[in-house]
């Protein structure tokens, strides 16, 4: 898996993701204490709102800002956006009312909107061998899952010489630094995509996706891991403290263990999708996701949600990690950043919908009541995954043209024939906007 690192430019990439993803761990935690400074007893409500505000500008924003993102230099553009998550960074200490925190944050949370598919599109591009770029995919899995778990301690390490408005600087010189990373390299340039009105521009990566019965598959699988975390990110210190009367301690703990499922995962899924396809290992990570979520309305112990939070760190990473070689293998590079974003912004849908449906369904009825919606809910993506993601999905599917004349230059292009048409690696395009039937 390590041995991708030895490319100069993925090397960058992969260093400027690791800084800025931990920059943003610390502020997570220096949000909390300023969100406590200024609202005390009502500083939920207002974290609530900053979490809200951020799966808005996901949803809403990117594939805005990847309508834009290719009528600039890709190296530029992800600069540019790194530079301004970091200036919004360095000026959050000096907020003095919470309605700034809202703007801040929204702005903030709209240049990642705009940064994260980018970067995400620039990998296949980098590291076009599909085996080098699951060991990429691996490696980003498990760059998260350690964030997760080391950046709460970095940030108390450094509040034990700081205040936590100094944190604040810390998440600054991730992006800055990240900036810097990515202004030592090279990227390469997909082809432009193909011109067009603004609003068909920003529509193109969600039609194309949901056009491709692979990607269907893929959001399907989206919506039940959303709902699994959201029950672990939302109700677990609820369940551990709560619930069980044990300490803050014993709810880290959850969230390592639950973290070390998913890294553990990670390290082992190169090595998994050498001898097996993306969907038998993606479809056993819904499965496993949905069983720990019903699982965990009968947790009576402490051990047994370590176990189930482990179940369901693994079936994450089994969902999670391969999804961008479905990406990859659904687009031509022009549209790659298209459909990344698309991913991007229906995910962050379901986080949403699963954060509100885990916090609001807990409060008024109960742990229980809570792991049999999202458990409903995740049962009926992973229900609808195995129907609209075929067994059989081959890469190369012969089709004809009916309605291309004879001397079109795609039908010039090289491609083998067979009884059945023409034969190449079929995505949706505008050659091919609909899958073809048998």
């Amino acid at each position: 898996m390590f041995q991708i690192l030895k490319n100069k430019v993925y090397r960058h990439l992969f260093l400027a993701q690791l800084v800025a993803v931990s920059g943003t761990g610390i502020a997570t935690v220096a949000l909390g204490l300023l969100a406590f400074e200024l609202a005390e007893e009502n500083a939920a409500a207002v974290l609530g709102t900053v979490f809200a505000i951020k799966m808005v500008a996901y949803v809403v924003l990117s594939p805005v800002a990847n309508a834009f993102a290719s009528r600039f230099p890709r190296r530029q553009y992800l600069i540019f956006m790194d530079v301004m998550r970091g200036s919004i960074a360095v000026s959050l200490p000096f907020v003095t009312e919470i309605w700034q925190i809202y703007i801040l944050i929204f702005v903030l949370q709209a240049a990642s909107a705009g940064f994260t598919p980018a970067y995400q599109a620039t990998i296949p591009d980098v590291l076009p061998d599909e085996k080098d770029y699951t060991n990429a995919l691996s490696l980003s899995r498990l760059a998260y899952d350690l964030e997760s778990l080391l950046s709460p301690a970095l940030a108390a390490l450094l509040l034990a010489f700081m205040s936590f408005h100094s944190l604040f600087a810390f998440t600054s010189l991730g992006f800055f630094l990240s900036a810097f990373l990515i202004l030592t390299i090279t990227l390469p340039q997909p082809p432009h995509s193909p011109k067009g009105p603004v609003l068909e521009k920003i529509t193109r990566g969600i039609r194309f996706y949901f056009a491709t019965p692979r990607l269907r598959g893929l959001f399907a699988l989206s919506l039940v891991i959303a709902m699994s975390t959201s029950m672990v990110f939302v109700n677990t210190v609820v369940i551990v403290q709560a619930e069980l009367g044990l300490t803050p301690q014993d709810t880290a703990i959850a969230f390592t263990l639950f973290g070390g499922g998913s890294m553990i995962i990670a390290l082992l899924l190169p090595r998994i999708l050498d001898h097996l396809s993306d969907r038998p290992v993606m479809l056993l990570g819904g499965v496993l996701s949905c069983a720990g979520l019903f699982l965990s309305a009968f947790a009576a112990t402490y051990n047994l949600v370590l176990l189930i939070w482990i179940l369901i760190g693994v079936g994450y990473s089994l969902v999670q990690t391969p999804g961008g070689r479905l990406i990859k293998k659904s687009a031509r590079p022009a549209d790659r950043a298209g459909l990344f974003t698309a991913q991007f912004s229906l995910s962050h849908g379901c986080w949403l919908a699963g954060y509100l449906v885990a916090g609001y369904v807990a409060t008024e009825f109960g742990i229980s009541v809570s792991a049999f919606s999202l458990g409903s809910i995740a049962l009926i993506g992973g229900i609808s995954a195995f129907i609209v993601w075929p067994r059989h999905d081959p890469v190369e599917i012969p089709h004809i043209h009916a309605d291309l004349p004879l001397d079109h230059p795609h039908l010039k292009e090289g491609h083998s024939h067979s009884e059945e048409g023409h034969v190449h690696d079929y995505v949706i395009d505008e050659n091919h906007p609909v899958w073809p039937t048998r």
